[in-house]
C-alpha cells in the first residue's frame, strides 16, 4: 500500500507568547497558562486534589505504574506538580509514573526556563526537564526523567492525533489547555469519545471548566460527573469518574529472558530490571557486547527521509531518543563530537538538496553547510558541502554494553549457546547445545543474525545477515577528524589509538575473518572521499588490523521489535523479537528496547501506531497458501520446531 507522506514535514510551530507581569499568555487563544493568584497552587487544588493523586500514588506497588492523561502540555507546571508529588509518596524504585501529554503549540526551551523559572521549588525538577526536552518536531517524543521512574510521553500536534496515535490506559485525566470558547476544538465530541476509549472503569477527570456541553459530553460517553468548588475566584469546576467494573488485572511474576547480549539485548536487559523485572541474559560469549556490537567505535547515524514518512519519523524518533539516552555515558562510552554527512558523489548532493526543499528541520538537529564551513566543524578538507547533525558523534559499544548489565536484577549466563526454544508448563525453556536448560516466562530474541534460527514457530522469515568489515587506522598514519564523517565510507575520530572506518557491505559473503580485500575496500573508497585524510602508501592491507560482524537485516531494511506472531498473525504468548537493527543498532536499539519493554509490562507505548505497524515481527513472514492452509490445522504450541 502507498504510504502518504506527513503534511508539513517535521517541525512545528512553537507558541506565540506574549507576557505580561511575568506570566505568559497565549497570543493565538488570548488565555493565560495558569492562574496569576498561584498557578502552582491551582494545579495541586484542581488537577491534583480532585483525581486524589497522593493516596492512588502511595498505593502503586513495585513494579507497578500509574498513567495521568493531559490535554495541553502547556508550561510544563501540571506535570512538575505531579512529579513532585510522585517522589513524596511513592518510594519504590521500580514504579514508574507515566505522563501523557499533547501540545499543539509547544514552548520553546528558552520560553519553558522562563515559565518555570517562576516556581523555584520545581527547579531541580524543571532542569531535568530541560536538559531533555525535545527539539519541536511533530509526534510522540519519550523523555525518560527521574532514573526512569518517571516517564514522559509528549505529543507535538493535534490533541485529536494524538489520542488517535498513541496506545494507552489512563488512570487520571487532566482536561486542561485553554477554556473551551477560546479553544472550541479540544472539546469536540470526537475528543471525548477518544478520552473515553484511553479509560478503564474507575478511571478519573479533573477539568479548570464547568461549561454544561463538556459536562454532558462526558456523561454521554460514560463518565459520572459533578461540580466542585473551583479555585480562587473560579466558582465551579467539573470532576467525575468512568463507572463500570473494573478488569482484574495480572501481574507479572517470573524472569524474562532475553537471548543476546548485543546492544539491543543488553538496553533491553536495562529497561526490564530498572522496571522491577527480573531478567536472565544469554549469550554463546563470554561476556556482553562482542559479536556486531563488540566494534571499538560506532556512529550515532540515520539517513533521514525525503519524504516526511513513518519510516523517517522513527529514524528521527530514535535518533532523537539515543541523544538523549546516551547523555549521562558522555566522556566514558558516548562522543558526542557531532556528525558530519557529506554529499559526497552526485546522487547525494541530489538526494540532500531535495530533502532541504522539502523538510524543515529545527537546527539542534541538522544544519545544512557548505564546504568551507564542513571543513572547519570536522577538521579536515573536503570540498564537498553536507548535513551537519550537532548532537550526534560516536560510542563504545562494547564497554557500554558491559557497563549496563550490571544490575541486581540481571542474572548472565555467559558462554550458553542457545540452540532451541520450546514452551513446558506455562514457561520458555531455552536449551543449550551442551544440554542445560533455562526457563523464563517471556523471553525476547535479540540475537542478531542467529535470532531468526531462534524463531520457535515453523515457516520461512525474511531476514539476511550481511557481514561488514572495520579497518583500525592508527594514529599515526591518518589524520584524525574532530567529527563523525560519513559518506561511502564513515570516518570517526580517533579514540587516542585508532581510528575506526568502514565497513563493507557483503550480502553473500560468510567469511568470520578479516580480509585484505575488505581492507583495501575500505582504505581506498575513504581516500576517494576524503583525499589526504589517509596516507595509502603506509598501510599495507595485507597488514591492517580490523573487525568483522554480521549486521541482521531484513527485506525492507526496517527493524523489527514486538510480539512473535505465526504465520496467521496470531500472538505467539510470551515470545518478543527484537532484531533486524542492520547498520544502525547503535541508535535505533534504545527506543526498541524502551519500546519493548513497555509492551512487556503493559506500559503505554512509546512509539505511535503507525510506527508500530513498520515494526511488527508478522511481516517477517514468508506466506503462502500451503503454509495458511498449514498453519490453520495446528495450533501455535504444535507447530514448534
Amino acid at each position: 500500500m502507498h504510504e502518504q507522506p506527513f503534511s508539513g514535514g517535521p517541525a512545528v510551530d512553537s507558541a506565540e507568547l506574549i507576557w505580561r507581569d511575568g506570566v505568559p499568555e497565549s497570543a493565538r487563544f488570548g488565555d493565560v497558562y495558569f492562574s496569576r493568584d498561584n498557578g502552582l497552587e491551582e494545579t495541586r487544588y484542581v488537577f491534583i486534589g480532585h483525581n486524589r493523586l497522593a493516596e492512588r500514588f502511595a498505593k502503586i506497588p513495585d513494579g507497578g505504574h500509574f498513567v495521568v492523561a493531559e490535554t495541553g502540555f502547556g508550561t510544563g507546571l501540571n506535570f512538575l506538580a505531579t512529579w513532585q508529588l510522585w517522589q513524596r509518596q511513592n518510594t519504590s524504585e521500580s514504579a514508574v509514573l507515566h505522563y501523557v501529554s499533547a501540545e499543539r503549540y509547544p514552548l520553546t526551551r528558552e520560553d519553558l526556563a522562563r515559565a518555570l523559572a517562576l516556581w523555584p521549588e520545581l527547579s531541580g525538577l524543571a532542569e531535568q526537564l530541560l536538559e531533555n526536552y525535545p527539539p519541536l518536531t511533530q509526534g510522540a517524543h519519550r523523555l525518560v526523567l527521574a532514573g526512569g521512574r518517571v516517564r514522559l510521553t509528549l505529543y507535538f500536534g493535534d490533541v485529536l492525533d494524538a489520542w488517535h496515535a498513541l496506545d494507552f490506559t489512563a488512570d487520571a485525566w487532566f482536561l486542561d489547555g485553554f477554556a473551551p470558547a477560546c479553544n472550541p476544538d479540544m472539546w469536540l465530541d470526537d475528543a471525548i469519545a477518544q478520552i473515553t476509549q484511553h479509560s478503564r472503569p474507575g478511571t478519573t477527570v479533573a477539568t479548570f471548566t464547568a461549561v454544561g456541553r463538556v459536562r454532558r459530553a462526558l456523561e454521554q460517553h460514560g463518565f459520572s460527573m459533578r461540580k466542585a468548588a473551583g479555585f480562587g475566584r473560579k466558582r465551579d469546576m467539573l470532576v467525575g469518574e468512568l463507572a463500570g467494573l473494573e478488569a482484574a488485572s495480572t501481574k507479572r511474576t517470573g524472569p524474562v529472558a532475553v537471548v543476546g547480549a548485543g546492544i539491543a539485548g543488553c538496553l533491553t536487559a536495562r529497561n526490564l530490571a530498572e522496571r522491577g523485572v527480573p531478567v536472565i541474559l544469554i549469550d554463546s560469549a563470554d561476556r556482553a557486547g562482542t559479536a556486531a556490537s563488540g566494534n571499538l567505535q560506532g556512529a550515532l547515524y540515520v539517513k533521514l527521509g525525503v519524504e516526511f514518512n513513518a519510516q523517517t519519523q522513527f529514524a528521527l524518533s530514535a535518533l532523537t531518543f539515543s541523544q538523549r539516552y546516551y547523555q549521562p555515558y558522555t566522556g566514558r562510552f558516548w562522543h558526542p563530537t557531532g556528525l558530519l554527512q557529506l554529499a559526497w558523489n552526485e546522487q547525494e548532493q541530489s538526494r540532500q538538496q531535495r530533502f532541504l526543499a522539502r523538510n524543515r528541520y529545527p537546527v539542534e538537529i541538522l544544519q545544512s553547510v557548505d564546504a568551507e564551513t564542513a571543513s572547519e566543524l570536522a577538521g579536515v578538507t573536503t570540498d564537498k558541502r553536507g548535513l551537519w547533525f550537532p548532537g550526534s558523534g560516536w560510542l563504545e559499544p562494547g564497554a557500554l554494553c558491559r557497563a549496563i548489565v550490571n544490575h541486581p536484577l540481571i542474572e548472565t549466563r555467559f558462554g550458553f549457546h542457545a540452540d532451541r526454544l520450546m514452551p513446558c508448563n506455562g514457561n520458555w525453556h531455552i536449551s543449550g547445545c551442551d544440554g542445560a536448560d533455562i526457563a523464563a516466562e517471556s523471553l525476547v530474541i535479540a540475537a542478531g543474525h542467529r535470532s531468526p534460527e531462534l524463531i520457535p514457530i515453523r515457516g520461512d522469515y525474511r531476514f539476511k545477515a550481511i557481514r561488514g568489515q572495520v579497518s583500525h587506522l592508527p594514529d599515526a598514519l591518518v589524520h584524525s577528524p574532530k567529527a563523525v564523517i560519513c559518506g561511502q565510507k564513515y570516518l570517526n575520530p580517533s579514540n587516542g589509538q585508532v581510528a575506526v572506518t568502514g565497513a563493507t557491505f557483503d550480502l553473500n559473503d560468510q567469511h568470520p575473518n578479516v580480509t585484505p580485500t575488505g581492507h583495501q575496500e575500505n582504505l581506498s573508497e575513504l581516500a576517494e572521499m576524503l583525499p589526504g585524510v589517509v596516507d595509502l602508501a603506509q598501510i599495507a592491507p595485507e597488514a591492517a588490523e580490523g573487525r568483522v560482524g554480521f549486521r541482521c537485516t531484513t527485506h525492507d531494511y526496517q527493524p523489527v521489535a514486538g510480539n512473535l506472531t505465526d504465520g496467521l498473525n496470531r500472538p505467539v504468548e510470551g515470545v518478543y523479537l527484537l532484531t533486524g537493527l542492520g547498520s544502525k543498532g547503535l541508535t535505533y536499539a534504545p527506543l526498541l528496547a524502551e519500546y519493548l519493554a513497555d509492551r512487556i509490562t503493559g506500559q503505554p507505548l512509546s512509539l505511535p501506531r503507525a510506527i508500530q505497524t513498520r515494526l511488527n515481527p508478522g511481516r517477517m513472514h514468508k506466506t503462502t497458501a500451503h503454509s495458511a492452509t498449514k498453519h490453520t490445522e495446528v495450533s501455535v504450541e504444535t507447530a514448534v520446531k
